[in-house]
């Protein structure tokens, strides 16, 4: 495992950077703050610190609200907690944990648009002892870290506002405030075009390969073939797929404990959120484990059974639980389904727990073992290869190759244990992979997202959540977020709700 060197670098040379190029938060941006001294970006150096604090919305974003967001308000995973968002009682006036989603995208889009900016400006490659190879990877950084943002703002909020430019005077902040909101589908278009002319600069590795945990090829092959499954352009998503295969190989070779977040950037890893703590020392943590652990009593008892390795330390907030239809059906106690365990817990070292019902906790997967109050620091998986490899099975079938669809599909149905799919037609093939990425992908920040894609996000929630107040609250328009409405004011009426509107918001 290889030792987080990348944060302290982003949090102190980045931090610099970012104050010395910009401080604003969303599209309300104030040039004023804008310092673009000429005497920097001509190092490499110089241009990595830019790109670092690119990386820091990120951060901010993947909390316990955004798991909630996520993953608790679908067809798989509920949260019986006071927290607005885990009930749907949201709306343009009433945005919640939307706002910072909102806030923190366009900071990270504003990072990248003035750090890539910055580069092609660099003379980096005018220095003899470089070439255009040295520069090409840095611009693809930057590229594919601003398509990671724009990705999370289309999935949760649909149609945005999509810029590139860097925001240096009055006249282009003010153009960019007044933006209405662009088709997610062309600017999920720009963006694939964009990565197909910058991934293949970057080293065609494996991201626990590249130095200090940065966004590397692989991550922008993903981008790529997220982003064009959105626009129903499969073949895009499969040349893109093809190239994550060439890189990580034969998926039976990454072993399933490593999907836990404690065991943090591992071979099959694609994307995580880094986290880190050191007693005394430097902290960048989130409370994820606080909503995904047994409830503890604050002795090392964790709902009645003593859990050594937790330790002692750990405050535990309301617990998400998995819905019946995916502990009775999807993933149950008795099947042969090796990843049952990690997503799950019935027990702990044969010892059952008092109050799981007909439902268990959440497994191992998402404990962070010696965790200290709420201070989570597992990383947050976001983007595996398995992932990629059920992308490729989808893909196959939806341009009708049932026999590699079913292939790829095996392939992570035999590496979890469990019997191997037999085609029967296309929408039971469909179905199946949908099934089998809430399996394999359960508390992995993408399930609402999917069901989204997949036009059945208020159709199956509503049917298997759950939680009765999520089920009286929830309408279609909750598909996506709203847009908030001091953003919708900003921009002078650019910006919408409609969705919202329809139902008296």
């Amino acid at each position: 495992m290889k030792s987080y060197s990348f944060l302290k670098k982003y949090l102190l040379a980045a931090t610099a950077t970012a104050a010395l190029l910009f401080s604003a938060c969303d599209l309300d941006e104030h040039p004023t703050s804008f310092v673009g001294p000429k005497e920097y970006y001509k190092t490499r150096a110089q241009c990595l610190a830019g790109l670092n604090a690119c990386y820091i919305p990120i951060n901010s974003i993947y909390d316990y609200c955004f798991l909630i967001m996520t993953e608790g308000v679908t067809d798989l995973m509920y949260i019986a907690s006071g927290t607005k968002d885990a009930q749907l009682d949201i709306s343009p006036a009433k945005p919640l944990n939307g706002q910072k989603i909102w806030t923190q995208c366009y900071k990270g889009v504003m990072y990248c648009n003035s750090t890539i900016a910055a580069i092609e400006r660099s003379p980096l490659n005018d220095i003899k002892e470089s070439s255009e190879a040295d520069k090409l990877p840095l611009l693809a950084e930057g590229v594919v870290i601003r398509s990671f943002y724009y990705w999370l703002l289309t999935c949760i909020f649909g149609d945005v506002p999509f810029y590139t430019k860097e925001v240096a005077d009055q006249q282009v902040m003010q153009e960019i405030a007044h933006m209405g909101r662009m088709s997610a589908k062309e600017t999920r278009d720009y963006l694939i075009d964009e990565l197909q002319r910058y991934v293949p600069s970057m080293d065609q590795v494996r991201s626990s390969e590249v130095a200090d945990n940065r966004m590397g090829a692989a991550m922008g092959w993903m981008m790529i073939a997220k982003l064009a499954q959105w626009n129903h352009r499969w073949d895009d998503a499969l040349k893109a797929l093809g190239e994550l295969e060439k890189i990580y190989g034969d998926l039976q070779q990454y072993p399933l404990e490593d999907i836990m977040f404690r065991n943090k950037n591992t071979p099959e890893s694609i994307f995580e959120v880094q986290r880190t703590y050191t007693p005394g020392g430097l902290s960048v943590t989130t409370n994820v484990a606080a909503i995904t652990t047994p409830y503890h009593n604050g002795k090392g008892i964790y709902d009645g059974v003593e859990i050594p390795e937790m330790g002692t330390g750990m405050t535990t907030w309301t617990s998400m639980r998995p819905n019946s239809y995916f502990c009775d059906g999807l993933q149950t106690k008795k099947s042969n389904d090796k990843r049952k365990t990690l997503n799950m817990a019935w027990e702990y070292d044969g010892k059952p727990f008092s109050g799981v019902g007909t439902r268990p906790w959440l497994g191992p997967k998402f404990w962070c073992p010696g965790m200290q109050n709420t201070a989570d620091f597992s990383n947050q998986k976001v983007f595996r290869y398995a992932d990629a490899i059920l992308m490729m099975a989808e893909c196959y079938a939806e341009t009708e190759d049932s026999d590699e669809a079913v292939r790829y599909l095996n392939m992570v149905r035999e590496r979890a244990g469990t019997t191997a799919y037999v085609f029967k037609n296309k929408d039971a093939l469909l179905e199946e992979i949908q099934k089998e990425r809430g399996r394999e992908l359960l508390g992995e920040f993408q399930r609402k997202f999917d069901l989204v894609r997949w036009g059945i996000w208020y159709q199956m929630t509503y049917e298997y959540t759950n939680y009765p107040t999520l089920k009286d609250n929830m309408l279609p328009c909750h598909e996506y977020s709203p847009i908030p409405d001091k953003e919708v004011v900003y921009s002078g009426g650019a910006l919408d709700n409609k969705a919202y509107n329809e139902y008296g918001m």
